[in-house]
């Protein structure tokens, strides 16, 4: 039975399982510390994604120095 159920509506399923557990957080820790830990899973999301299709650095560390090094010289 169960096993035909989620044949049938599996997805529908997890995505009610996943807005049943948002939901409980949301009462349980609250609005605004839910919205950070989902930036935080965003922001490690994106970082994962960027690595994959990429072997360089996430953050081009090099570049933006020099770029802020040239806009903010004192005597140009």
């Amino acid at each position: 039975m169960w096993r035909e159920f989620l044949a049938v509506y599996g997805k529908r399923a997890a995505g009610a399982a996943i807005g049943l557990f948002f939901g409980l957080l949301y009462l349980i820790v609250g609005f605004w510390d839910m919205l950070f830990v989902g930036l935080l899973i965003f922001i490690g999301y994106w970082i994962g994604m960027q690595k994959e299709l990429n072997d360089g650095p996430v953050f081009p560390w090099q570049r933006l120095w020099y770029s802020l090094l040239e806009r903010f010289r004192p005597f140009k």
